[in-house]
C-alpha cells in the first residue's frame, strides 16, 4: 500500500503505509519518520489523521515520540545476559536510576595506525568516533569515547544517539557482542574535558578501556570511559 483511498479509515491506511516502509527498510530503526506536516502534505490528509495513525504505531511499540525531536523508529530488541555484557543504560536502569547522554562529537575519521591495528583494518579506512558525557539522574558520571568501524555499522551516521544508546542500536540491527576485554587504570583529564564532569583536572578518574568482539573474534568496538570514582561502585565476583 502506498496511496490513501476511501475504502477504509484513512488513519488506518496511513498506519499500514508507515508499517510497510518500516518493514521494507525505507524507515530504518533509530531514524525519524517524516513530520506530521510532511505526511499530511504527501498523502493529502489532515494532521489529526496523521497523528492518529502514528499514535497507533506508537502504542504497538514500532514508533517512539520524543518531545521536541520527532517520531523515531524502534527496532526489535533481544534479551541480554546482564551478568556478562551490558551497556551504560542497562547498568543504570538496573539501579533504578535514569541514564542520559550529551553527545559532544559524532564524526567519521580515517583510522590511524593505532586504530587500524585494533580493528585489523587498513590505515585510512573510516571509523566512527563518538564522544559523549554519561549522566545518572542528571549528574555527570563519565566521559566516554567510542570507536566503531564504518563497515561494521554504516547506518550509524543517520542515527540520533541522544535518543537511543549504542547498545539499543546494536539490538535493532542485530549486531552481536559476544565478549569484551576490559582494563582499569587511574588517570586524569585536561581541564577542557574535566569541566564536562564538573571536576578539576587534578582529580583522579577511573579509566575503563574496553575492546568488544563478535562471535568471529572480530573487534567491532573500542571504547574508553573516564569515570568519576565518587560516583562509581563496582563489584567483582570470583569463583573457584
Amino acid at each position: 500500500m502506498s496511496n490513501i483511498d476511501y475504502q477504509s479509515p484513512m488513519y488506518l491506511q496511513l498506519r499500514e503505509i508507515i508499517r510497510t516502509k518500516i518493514e521494507d527498510g525505507e524507515f530504518p530503526p533509530g531514524t525519524a519518520i517524516p513530520t506530521e506536516h510532511e505526511l499530511a502534505k504527501t498523502y493529502g490528509i489532515n494532521r489529526l489523521t496523521v497523528r492518529n495513525g502514528i499514535s497507533s504505531l506508537v502504542n504497538e511499540g514500532l514508533l517512539k515520540r520524543i518531545q521536541g525531536k520527532g517520531v523515531f523508529v524502534l527496532g526489535e530488541k533481544r534479551e541480554h545476559d546482564l551478568e556478562t555484557l551490558e551497556g551504560f543504560s542497562q547498568m543504570v536502569r538496573k539501579k533504578n536510576a535514569n541514564p542520559s547522554f550529551q553527545i559532544l562529537t559524532k564524526s567519521l575519521r580515517n583510522a590511524e595506525h593505532k586504530y587500524s591495528k585494533i580493528f585489523n583494518i587498513q590505515p585510512g579506512e573510516q571509523i566512527f568516533y563518538i564522544k559523549r558525557v554519561d549522566y545518572i539522574d542528571n549528574e555527570p558520571y563519565s566521559l566516554e569515547e567510542i570507536y566503531i568501524p564504518h563497515h561494521v555499522f554504516p547506518q550509524l551516521g543517520d542515527i540520533d544517539l541522544t535518543i537511543f544508546s549504542v547498545y539499543e542500536i546494536y539490538d535493532f540491527y542485530n549486531i552481536e557482542i559476544s565478549y569484551s576485554q576490559q582494563t582499569l587504570d587511574l588517570t586524569q583529564l585536561d581541564q577542557s574535558d574535566a569541566r564536562f564532569l564538573d571536576i578539576d583536572s587534578s582529580a583522579p578518574l577511573l579509566l575503563f578501556t574496553n575492546t568488544s568482539y563478535n562471535d568471529a573474534d572480530t573487534v567491532i568496538e573500542y571504547s574508553r570511559s573516564y569515570t568519576r570514582p565518587d560516583k562509581a561502585n563496582y563489584k567483582v565476583h570470583f569463583k573457584r
